[in-house]
């Protein structure tokens, strides 16, 4: 059995050709249940689904607050409801993505534009 407890997550901008070493200035940090396996928990979001926040901070533009939503089909997204003016970011695969330090996911932006980040900590909250 996985015993899964909240966790916020920081997402750094990973390498690319505008930020060729990255930016701490770009990125997510968002609350998630995460098992033993670091893997996001579905059967635990749904008990805390109110709870999963995020923030999306980009440098020069203000902060954008929402909710970490899980999709029909099983892919998670962030869904900004909450001081925020942009569409739906979907993860590529973080269903199957263990969230621990160095780890790199993708996030497809509201214009589309896939971004690479990397995990930068993880704590249990």
């Amino acid at each position: 059995m996985t015993d899964s407890r909240l966790s916020r997550v920081r997402l750094n901008l990973a390498r690319s050709h505008d930020h060729p070493n990255g930016s701490s200035h770009h990125g997510y940090e968002f609350v998630a249940p995460l098992g033993d396996d670091k893997h996001i928990d579905a059967d635990a979001w749904k008990k805390h689904r109110d709870q999963c926040r995020v923030r999306r901070f980009w440098e020069g533009e203000p902060d954008d607050i929402g909710h970490l939503v899980h999709r029909p089909g099983g892919s998670w997204a962030f869904h900004y409801d909450i001081d925020g003016d942009e569409d739906d970011e979907a993860g590529y695969r973080l269903g199957s993505h263990a969230f621990v330090p160095g780890e790199y996911v993708s996030i497809k932006d509201e214009d589309g534009e896939l971004h690479t980040f990397q995990v930068v900590t993880v704590e249990r909250i």
